[in-house]
């Protein structure tokens, strides 16, 4: 009887411990990335993207607030810019112009560093792989899944649903964080 109580004993602070330590490491990990986030003031990265097994890379810069400057490396001379209030998709190629107010995309969610910190703050940590700290929000019926780096813990990726209910998948690749910026990349285009 003795025995087993040792055993059980052994075991409940073994258990203790481990949640400690989990716990303290995930916290640090938050810790980390928040303040990465609270430190950086543009972003510029590589990306490939993938909606419908279709993929398409090209290169972007963020400039917080909500702004964004995307351009793809295909032969359709595709750009997508907001600027901070409006989101413009232009195709050269085929001479499409779609504009969408920023708040009504899920972009409105990852281009917001102060909201990003907040629910990071809020929430824990839904999966931390062997590259990858995860965390899945879920804000105003949009699900976001935001990717962080689990050794720099600059962002990584994220996946969303589109207004056409796609999943989006975008891996971000050489990130490079406040660099100078032409700010004028923000502008919307003309149609």
């Amino acid at each position: 009887m003795l025995e087993k109580e040792m055993c059980f004993r052994q075991f409940i602070s073994f258990f203790i411990i481990y949640v400690f330590v989990s716990t303290g490491a995930h916290s640090s990990q938050k810790d980390q990335i928040i303040e990465k986030l609270e430190n950086i003031k543009n972003v510029s990265f590589k990306f490939s993207q993938i909606i419908k097994d279709k993929i398409e890379e090209g290169s972007c810069s963020i400039y917080y607030p909500k702004k964004i400057f995307c351009k793809y490396s295909d032969q359709t001379g595709k750009i997508l810019v907001s600027n901070g209030e409006t989101l413009v998709i232009k195709v050269k190629s085929s001479g499409a112009y779609y504009l969408y107010p920023i708040e009504k995309t899920p972009l409105n969610l990852i281009l917001d560093k102060d909201f990003l910190i907040k629910k990071i703050n809020e929430i824990e940590i839904v999966e931390n792989d062997k590259e990858n700290i995860i965390f899945e929000i879920i804000e105003e019926n949009q699900k976001l899944k935001i990717f962080f780096d689990k050794k720099n813990f600059l962002i990584n990726g994220w996946k969303t649903t589109d207004i056409y209910n796609n999943e989006n998948l975008m891996i971000i690749s050489a990130v490079k964080i406040n660099e100078k910026l032409n700010e004028e990349i923000f502008i919307l285009p003309k149609k």
